[in-house]
């Protein structure tokens, strides 16, 4: 299979499986716009861990251009659903702390394992 459609496969395999987190485990008083938010979020998370880009709240708003507590908002659910992990690192100036995410490995190994099905499925 070619660089290009793997690529595609992977991208909506990772849309599928944020579908099924987000919309099949909803939070308790969690609304259906903030699941949507969730979607779109993780949607340019991964989109950005895939052009090497760090995944700071200044990277996301400079992205997405949503305000900063927008983001935090959407931001903080992921990351209390484990889809997101959370740490400290430098500031773009190196001179403070940032929040930095990555996307969890329990997500990426339920992805992975989605991936190897699927592909075993083509050949």
């Amino acid at each position: 299979m070619t660089s290009a459609i793997k690529t595609q496969w992977h991208n909506l395999a990772f849309s599928g499986l944020i579908l099924h987190e987000i919309l099949d485990h909803p939070l308790e008083d969690e609304t259906p716009q903030a699941r949507l938010k969730q979607i779109g979020m993780m949607t340019i998370l991964y989109t950005m861990t895939q052009a090497h880009q760090k995944l700071t709240l200044s990277n996301i708003i400079e992205i997405t251009e949503l305000t900063r507590s927008g983001v935090k908002e959407t931001v903080d659910l992921l990351v209390k659903r484990g889809m997101l992990l959370e740490t400290m690192g430098k500031n773009s100036m190196g001179r403070g702390t940032a929040r930095q995410f990555e996307i969890s490995q329990d997500l990426l190994s339920k992805l992975s394992s989605f991936r190897t099905s699927q592909e075993a499925g083509l050949n």
